[in-house]
């Protein structure tokens, strides 16, 4: 089955090395801020074709990770869905810090993953999620 996944990344080159993971599992969409990624989500739902899974990046500008990932909770919540029931979403960061991934969890992500990206990190997190095999 080919994954819908967005990828919310404001660094062009955590971005295109991303991509290069995931181009296997299915397609992708990108937004380089939260509030185009709340914007992605909402317009995913609204044309009956969520995303299986969210790589969300928590510092950007504009809206920063953390707060993008509310308010996807909140859309999804106010369409009658729980967490289970909305997409997967993984909180990505430089910072290993335990605050941010209290604060991540606490908004209802299913994974958190460290930078730089790489594969194994990025393909391990996707099975403990279920996502591949």
């Amino acid at each position: 089955m080919a994954l819908r996944m967005l990828i919310v990344e404001d660094n062009f080159i955590s971005r295109s090395v991303l991509s290069r993971i995931l181009e296997k599992y299915g397609s992708f969409d990108v937004a380089t801020n939260g509030e185009e990624a709340v914007q992605a989500v909402q317009l995913s739902y609204e044309a009956g074709v969520p995303y299986d899974l969210v790589f969300l990046d928590i510092m950007m500008p504009v809206m920063d990770g953390q707060r993008a990932l509310e308010r996807i909770r909140d859309f999804e919540k106010n369409r009658g869905m729980n967490a289970s029931e909305g997409c997967k979403i993984v909180m990505a960061t430089a910072l290993d810090d335990p605050q941010n991934v209290i604060a991540a969890f606490r908004n209802q992500c299913e994974g958190y993953i460290t930078k730089p990206y790489n594969a194994n990190s990025i393909i391990g997190e996707m099975r403990k999620l279920g996502i591949v095999n």
